[in-house]
């Protein structure tokens, strides 16, 4: 076998070794599988029947034949197979705000569970890593718990997992179960009716704390759709579409459970840029300070406001010819409206009276809209 090896690797052919690489690399090939064959010839174990037994190569020698080198795919994770295989996968370190709004929520679900079990609850972040949904599907352990809910504003859905060792945790807590025992696991059963409402009443609680957590970045209701025992009747999404995956531990003493929470990255794209954010403040760009001392500034701003009697268009030729002395007769009698104007801006409008020696203006209106949007916009 080994000649044949060689001969095939190093010119079984004319121009084979030219075409392919050089012959060297075939006759190191050859040299390496006659070394092995004659390993697997003094390791080989006989048989009933007094021949050898052959022996299968391990993952490491099948990829030192191929030309493979495991220290190299170690330092460089997206070289080879493994670049193919994760070219769809989108890391979720290019969305930096995630982390921050799923630890605000590791923070309100540790309380809100804390008064809903009246337990000692504690509650961590695991990690957060990408998944094909299908793969995702293919990998949760059963039995468990799949609440599939939905995000109304971003019109999309996403997957809320809770496994068996949490879900038989929260019934045993609420039921009332002793403390200082683990919580028995009944194997072979569906879940009954009263366990999934109670599972089911958590899960509520999970996407209340998740609703706040997202509120100051973007405002995102999660209802609860269905729960599924089934995988499969829980699909929301292609096998292939990537998604972003949470993993949650609930410990209350010494007993608890991992709740997942997967939301696919088409149910993030309309939050993508917000995502991006590097920190909080950096969507809003406010500060209360400076914006506490701009209003007061304001009131104390002052600016000029016109009183208009009348207008009208006279040709240039006309207004070429005026003189000192000339008189402007004015379509507007002495109860006439008058109005006013800041700039360009029309504020409102009123009546022309005297106070004492200065001349005034009573207002008939409040101010206009337009006047009210400028000011807006200028605040």
């Amino acid at each position: 076998m080994a000649a044949e090896w060689e001969a095939a690797a190093g010119g079984g052919e004319p121009g084979a070794g030219d075409a392919a690489g050089a012959p060297e690399d075939g006759e190191a090939l050859a040299s390496e599988w006659e070394a092995m064959v004659g390993q697997e010839a003094q390791t080989s174990l006989p048989t009933q029947n007094g021949q050898s037994q052959e022996r299968i190569l391990n993952q490491d020698e099948i990829d030192s034949l191929l030309g493979f080198s495991v220290s190299d795919d170690e330092n460089n994770e997206r070289s080879g197979i493994r670049a193919i295989i994760n070219s769809a996968l989108v890391s979720y370190e290019r969305l930096p705000m995630l982390e921050i709004v799923f630890d605000r929520l590791v923070r309100l679900m540790t309380t809100s569970l804390r008064n809903f079990t009246s337990d000692n609850v504690e509650v961590s972040l695991d990690n957060i890593s990408s998944i094909r949904f299908g793969d995702y599907l293919n990998s949760i352990p059963l039995p468990a718990i799949l609440a599939v809910f939905r995000a109304r504003q971003l019109d999309n859905f996403g997957l809320l997992t809770v496994d068996s060792n949490l879900i038989y945790s929260i019934v045993d807590v609420l039921l009332g179960g002793r403390r200082g025992t683990s919580a028995m696991r009944v194997e072979g059963r569906p879940y009954t009716t009263i366990e999934r409402t109670l599972v089911q009443r958590m899960i509520e609680v999970v996407l209340n704390d998740a609703r706040a957590a997202f509120a100051p970045l973007t405002e995102v209701d999660f209802d609860l759709d269905r729960v599924e025992t089934n995988p499969r009747f829980a699909a929301i999404a292609r096998p292939a579409n990537a998604a972003i995956l949470v993993k949650l531990r609930i410990d209350m003493e010494d007993r608890g459970g991992r709740i997942e929470m997967l939301l696919p990255y088409a149910t993030l794209e309309p939050i993508r840029k917000m995502l991006l954010q590097q920190f909080m403040g950096e969507k809003f760009g406010r500060d209360n300070i400076w914006e506490s001392h701009l209003a007061t500034e304001l009131w104390s701003t002052k600016i000029e406001v016109s009183a208009v009697l009348d207008e009208m268009q006279k040709p240039l030729g006309e207004v070429m010819k005026l003189k000192v002395g000339d008189t402007l007769l004015l379509d507007t009698g002495p109860d006439g409206a008058i109005e006013l104007r800041c700039g360009p801006i029309q504020l409102t409008h009123g009546r022309m009276g005297r106070i004492g020696h200065n001349i005034g203006v009573r207002l008939d209106a409040p101010l206009s809209s337009a006047a009210r949007k400028s000011v807006m916009r200028f605040t």
